[in-house]
């Protein structure tokens, strides 16, 4: 299902159950009710309420956002390591060169067409992933510099294949879902208890108040599924794309 699509249902839904209660509330109403006899202790109740579960909602959504963000920086770590690790092989003879080169592409080749849909599948990076980083490793480690040109480009390029290796494991920890199920237990209850609190106010069923009800429902909605959707950062909706590996990479 397109996550579009989603986020319309949840929306529409949220509108409708919003003014079908709003509707068959005010049905029940006798004719001598008085809309401003609410309390003021409740109305302030409301205002507090709201303002709160509105910072909590700030929060998760600075949270998600800053994990898909540290997650595409991580992307971009990786790739350029590799990157400068294929370029700085250019000092070494022809042979080992090559081989250093091939390998690189090999996994960046693994990663991009291989890994990737792992980790939006299963939430884990794969074996042959670590195998062939392991084996861009053990080609830059494995050679003895023949001169000084050499030797000073060795420990550039090792401590290159270390940053690549650090940031796959750090992508590696940014695989599935970042917010604990306590925290969604937490916004989803905050979000029935603000909805809820709207039936407290005595709405009518005027076609402003009907919007204006339908509106927040739907914008309440709308939060939590942007949480959502930016919670897995290699999954769904803006995700941390593998595109800095493409454009290092143009010829995969």
């Amino acid at each position: 299902m397109s996550e579009w699509l989603v986020l319309t249902l949840a929306m529409v839904a949220a509108c409708a159950v919003v003014l079908v209660i709003t509707v068959l509330k005010q049905r029940r109403i006798g004719d001598d009710d008085d809309p401003s006899q609410t309390p003021d202790v409740i109305e302030y109740m409301t205002m507090m309420i709201g303002v709160v579960y509105a910072i909590v909602l700030g929060l998760a959504i600075a949270g998600v956002w800053e994990a898909r963000g540290a997650a595409q920086d991580g992307v971009r770590r990786e790739a350029q390591a590799l990157y400068e690790v294929s370029a700085r092989a250019q000092a070494y003879p022809p042979q080992v060169r090559d081989r250093i080169r091939r390998d690189v592409d090999a996994y960046v080749g693994y990663v991009v067409h291989k890994e990737w849909p792992i980790m939006a599948a299963e939430d884990r990076l794969s074996d042959r992933g670590a195998e062939l980083l392991g084996r861009v490793r053990r080609d830059v480690i494995a050679y003895k510099p023949a001169d000084d040109h050499e030797s000073q480009s060795y420990q550039p390029i090792v401590d290159q294949v270390a940053v690549a290796d650090d940031a796959r494991n750090a992508r590696g920890q940014s695989v599935g879902a970042t917010m604990p199920g306590v925290v969604w237990f937490g916004l989803i209850a905050g979000a029935l208890v603000t909805v809820g609190l709207i039936f407290t106010l005595q709405i009518r069923r005027s076609p402003r108040e009907l919007l204006l009800a339908g509106l927040f429902s739907a914008l309440i909605a709308f939060l939590l599924f942007l949480i959502w959707d930016f919670d897995a950062p290699f999954e769904r909706g803006i995700n941390a794309a593998s595109t800095p590996f493409i454009d290092l990479f143009p010829g995969l």
